[in-house]
């Protein structure tokens, strides 16, 4: 299938469609499309709109576009539904994990209702055990659908249990091997199942280095385990290495993409994560904090530059350089800072202790403000300018440079070491407190040098 286009006409007449109840019609507008598209679609309509749309689809493609939709999209639609419906035609045709997402964003009491619907008790059981965990560890990643086999079976035993499984799982990726209690031992690869006589025995064909990961791991660790080693799943196992589930790609993928939108967020001074959906007063709570601390930083930056007002009315060629300064100040600063947030997010921070990354940091800064101090010395030297205020730029251009490398650096890694999201570091914060700074840097060596050379 070609790929789909939402269009404004697209919607027009979905939208006709649907007012003029035109059942047939809509279903064949729709029948082709992916649930991805069918969820993008939805972004477009009323909660009323979506529902008629959701009463054509079958339960599974329903089951699927609810996966698929913003949180808040999400939230809304299910709260216009009963907690039967929700129960019958999505929850039970989900996976357990996306199933737990689903009804963890709901209040206890609707939790409640959901569940005492679901006729699978079983499965009931498993989406009550995935909501006890914490959402960013690999519990609360995890899914309950997996194959595993005992290591004492006989292969043609394996086959028929694991044709039973297999029912209920949509994509098979590893075979998990348990002992008779339920600890993992190793995986079982499909082709060495496919190409061994049936009387083997499971233990004499299987892998016993099964990497795995307790409960209790956090998300981010999870996916840096899952990159390393290019596992398309993960086996999750409990405190006494019993097998409770496993992760995919897929769900570790849709966490990396939530936290980079998060940090990027964070990064551009937006403390919450909003949509652009999202209400104009949920942007502008999202934004106001960061907006305040830059607007305080400027009056405390105007502050500093007030209490130099005498050497820049005695020599008020010094005025033309401000901008410089603390436009490269800035710059500076997001760019160690923005090096160090990718390490500790990625998990490359090798085997470089905190004082050695601030090492490595001064010898780089060190570099770039010899070059960049060189080239505005030799500037302002061939327009003429006057010695004093040649030395200050160059003088002033090292240190500010020098300052920001390691303030941006330090300032990452010291919140990171304290547990707060290092991604704050980012953004209005470097570059506020390096503007206040370098100027108070610049303003200060001019008034040295022109007390020195006049």
């Amino acid at each position: 299938m070609a790929k789909f286009e939402l269009t404004r006409e697209y919607v027009t007449n979905i939208r006709k469609l649907i007012e003029n109840k035109d059942e047939k019609e809509t279903f064949e507008l729709i029948q082709d499309l992916y649930p991805v598209d069918i969820a993008e679609l939805f972004d477009e309509l009323s909660i009323e709109e979506a529902k008629f749309i959701y009463l054509l689809v079958d339960d599974e493609t329903a089951a699927d576009v609810l996966t698929e939709l913003e949180e808040d999209d999400r939230r809304r639609f299910l709260a216009a539904l009963p907690s039967e419906v929700i129960a019958k035609r999505f929850i039970e045709k989900m996976d357990s994990d996306d199933a737990a997402d689903v009804i963890g964003e709901m209040d206890d009491d609707r939790q409640q209702e959901v569940l005492s619907h679901i006729a699978d008790v079983k499965s009931a059981g498993d989406i009550v055990d995935l909501l006890n965990y914490d959402e960013d560890s690999a519990g609360g990643l995890m899914a309950k659908e997996y194959i595993k086999v005992k290591e004492s079976w006989s292969l043609s035993t394996c086959l028929r249990s694991m044709r039973r499984q297999g029912e209920e799982i949509d994509e098979v990726y590893y075979v998990y091997v348990v002992d008779n209690d339920g600890v993992l031992k190793g995986t079982l690869s499909l082709k060495r199942l496919l190409l061994s006589p049936v009387d083997k025995l499971v233990k004499d064909i299987y892998n016993h280095d099964a990497i795995s990961v307790k409960t209790e791991v956090p998300a981010e660790e999870v996916s840096q385990i899952m990159e390393k080693y290019d596992l398309v799943a993960l086996p999750v196992v409990d405190s006494i290495d019993r097998l409770v589930g496993r992760i995919t790609i897929d769900d570790v993928v849709d966490r990396i993409r939530d936290e980079a939108e998060k940090d990027y967020q964070l990064a551009s001074g937006i403390t919450d994560d909003v949509e652009s959906s999202d209400s104009v007063w949920m942007h502008t709570r999202a934004r106001m904090p960061w907006l305040l601390i830059g607007m305080f930083g400027g009056i405390l930056g105007s502050r500093v530059v007030g209490g130099f007002v005498g050497i820049l009315d005695e020599h008020p060629q010094l005025s033309f350089f401000m901008g410089l300064i603390a436009a490269m100040g800035g710059n500076i600063g997001m760019q160690s800072s923005a090096i160090i947030v990718q390490s500790l997010a990625s998990g490359n921070m090798g085997l470089e202790t905190t004082w050695g990354k601030l090492l490595k940091e001064l010898a780089i800064a060190f570099l770039n403000a010899s070059v960049l101090a060189a080239l505005i010395f030799t500037y302002n030297y061939l327009i003429g300018a006057h010695i004093a205020l040649t030395y200050t730029v160059s003088i002033a251009m090292f240190s500010v440079v020098i300052f920001a490398s390691l303030f941006g650096t330090f300032i990452p890694l010291a919140m990171n070491r304290i547990k707060i999201d290092p991604a704050v570091a980012t953004g209005p914060f470097v570059t506020t407190l390096n503007d206040i700074i370098g100027m108070f840097l610049y303003l200060t060596i001019g008034t040295l040098c022109f007390s020195i050379f006049g």
